[in-house]
């Protein structure tokens, strides 16, 4: 039986291991799949598609000129962070 909670389908280990090429085709396609295994229908892993890297970010036209550190202490509150 093939459950979807929140745009992930879930399957048991069984089915997963029956349907693997049409699970490969979902996952390609962009589809993420929770694999569940025993009576209990525990979630052991989930399969899906690759996260791109993001390119490092850049400092512009300071790039290679200058750098920035954080100091261990440093906070930044919500509103702050949400410019509220």
């Amino acid at each position: 039986m093939i459950k979807i909670y929140h745009h992930m389908i879930t399957m048991s280990v069984g089915e997963f291991k029956t349907r693997f090429s049409e699970v490969i085709e979902q996952v390609k396609a962009g589809e993420k799949i929770a694999v569940t295994f025993g009576k209990k229908k525990e979630v052991v892993g989930y399969f899906m598609p690759e996260i791109p890297k993001q390119p490092k970010r850049k400092l512009g036209i300071l790039e290679g000129k200058a750098t920035f550190t954080f100091a261990p202490d440093h906070e930044v509150t919500a509103e702050d962070f949400l410019g509220l």
